[in-house]
């Protein structure tokens, strides 16, 4: 006996469903965004949250046949999610070690203070704005906004050569001022 492998519509048989089950895949396309609010809260993850609901999903597909009461669905795939999702924690790598000694970071590697950083930029700020105006200007287009002698003296419309005698003069007083001689 041959099975037909294309019908038609004449002989009165049904075309079969490119997928095995097709409710479930009604069921995934109708649920999805409820079951992803749910493995959403169950990692801290956008990426892993989609992940582990396609692993529940999966699960469920392959016990679709088994499952006989269609309507506690919603439920089953909860239950696979949280049953996955329990396996995934169990299944972490953690690396803490027991040892003697605790371990401390090395003061020289380790990043400098940040309340240190940030009273460094207040004194600096607070000699800059010691500066005359024209000089506080240089300063601030040339090492604060990046720009080049020339595209300083561009904006400012002076000379090249005006830039860098009155960035060198305001170097100087900065080098001098009280506040930033205890830093160095």
């Amino acid at each position: 006996m041959t099975t037909p492998v294309c019908t038609s519509a004449s002989n009165g048989m049904t075309r079969p469903s490119p997928y095995p089950y097709p409710s479930f895949a009604s069921y995934v396309r109708a649920r999805q965004p409820v079951l992803l609010r749910t493995a959403r809260s169950l990692t801290a993850n956008p990426s892993d949250a989609e992940d582990l609901l396609q692993t529940a999903l999966t699960k469920t597909y392959v016990a679709w046949e088994r499952i006989e009461d269609h309507r506690a669905l919603d439920g089953y795939v909860r239950r696979a999610l949280l049953n996955t999702r329990t396996s995934q924690w169990r299944k972490r790598k953690v690396d803490e070690y027991v040892c003697d000694e605790l371990p401390e970071p090395d003061p020289v590697a380790s990043a400098e203070d940040p309340a240190e950083h940030q009273a460094l930029h207040d004194a600096m700020w607070r000699a800059i704005t010691k500066l005359p105006t024209r000089q506080r200007a240089m300063v601030v287009l040339r090492y604060y906004e990046d720009l080049s002698e020339a595209q300083t003296a561009e904006v400012l419309g002076v000379s090249v050569g005006t830039v860098k005698s009155a960035v060198s003069r305001a170097l100087g007083k900065l080098r001098e001022d009280p506040e930033l001689v205890l830093v160095r």
